[in-house]
């Protein structure tokens, strides 16, 4: 069974009918990757320039009314699009609560995971998957994930999973006050000082958090965990465990940084949302995730994200502002969404769906 390479339709019915998913081959112990996973040469990182991970800015949020926090953190949105946050508020028992869920959650029987794949999930809500858009990808990425919208606490507790979702939504309760603070300092750079309810729903109306699961995996170098991709939401909270593996895009686009690793600390990245809303001034970057071949790796990212049925444009304040012309028009979010979702991760392609 080992050496055993199943042809695209057994796959499937191994990692989705059977609940099984990546995590599932990787427990068989393969020596060789399934060639459904091989990515062109194109997209392995070992053929692709790394710089300095030292360049990744660490920002101490302690007093979010320090000018030099304000300039710190608009800044590395201007320029990196990613950055550390550290004395953020969120206690660490939270964050580990949260990533010994998240180990918990797949470590559940494939009989018990297979109800809340997409395919058999009672809610689009609910959504366990495999790779990325399976359906649209040439190769596909060595990851699983369960990806949950919130509504409210009363919907989550109805259908979220059990085993992670207490830990989950007192995750996020403690995330609000970091996610106010962060918007108010983002939008003092935009020279928007006051928030309105209105710009409330359009910045952060909905929320998304996703629990990856990156398993072991037998020829790493051929593969990828995640595909160049940027975000689609206002921005990011991303929660790492110690193993490491994500990569951004340097400034300069000439080569790829990684993001390691920080004990108690957050990732924040901007997403295409607020590069679009604030017309290009922060800048949401292309990230990627590489595969593993001695260590199981876990992330888990909040998305805060406009409301589905928000369009979204240049921020009308930001254009009076700067006194510049729009570059790019307004979308439905759900739409620019959609398109997101429809296709394999490449690069920054949805962004030009908005452009001008």
């Amino acid at each position: 069974m080992k050496d055993e390479q199943p042809e695209i339709g057994d796959l499937k019915d191994f990692l989705i009918k059977a609940g099984q998913g990546v995590k599932g081959l990787s427990e068989m112990e393969i020596t060789d990757l399934p060639k459904q996973y091989i990515q062109p040469q194109s997209e392995r990182l070992c053929n692709m320039k790394t710089v300095e991970e030292t360049s990744i800015p660490i920002i101490d949020v302690s007093n979010w009314d320090d000018p030099n926090v304000i300039k710190s953190v608009c800044g590395a949105a201007q320029k990196w699009g990613f950055f550390h946050i550290i004395n953020h508020g969120v206690p660490l028992e939270v964050l580990e609560s949260v990533k010994k869920a998240t180990i918990m959650f797949f470590a559940l029987k494939p009989e018990e995971k297979r109800k809340y794949f997409k395919e058999n999930s009672s809610s689009n809500h609910v959504r366990l998957s495999t790779s990325f858009v399976p359906e649209a990808e040439n190769a596909l990425e060595w990851k699983d994930y369960l990806s949950l919208f919130y509504v409210d606490d009363d919907e989550a507790l109805a259908i979220w999973p059990a085993i992670c979702r207490d830990q989950l939504l007192d995750y996020m309760k403690n995330c609000q006050v970091l996610i106010k603070s962060l918007l108010q300092v983002l939008m003092t750079g935009l020279n928007i000082h006051e928030i309105n309810e209105k710009n409330w729903s359009l910045l952060a109306g909905s929320k998304r958090i996703n629990l990856n699961f990156y398993p072991i995996c037998p020829k790493p170098e051929l593969t990828v965990g995640v595909g160049r991709h940027s975000d689609v939401s206002t921005f990011t909270i991303l929660l790492q465990d110690d193993i490491g593996g994500l990569y951004v895009r340097a400034p300069d686009e000439e080569g790829w940084a990684h993001v390691p690793p920080i004990p108690g600390a957050l990732v924040i990245n901007i997403g295409d949302a607020l590069q679009i809303m604030s017309n290009g001034k922060y800048k949401s970057i292309e990230h990627r995730v590489i595969a593993n071949g001695s260590k199981d790796r876990i992330s888990i990212p909040l998305f805060v994200n406009p409301k589905p049925s928000e369009v979204i444009g240049p921020l009308e304040e930001v254009l009076e502002e700067s006194d510049e012309k729009a570059k790019y028009k307004k979308v439905l979010y759900s739409d620019y969404t959609l398109y997101f979702y429809r296709k394999a991760h490449d690069g920054k392609a949805t962004l030009e769906f908005a452009k001008i």
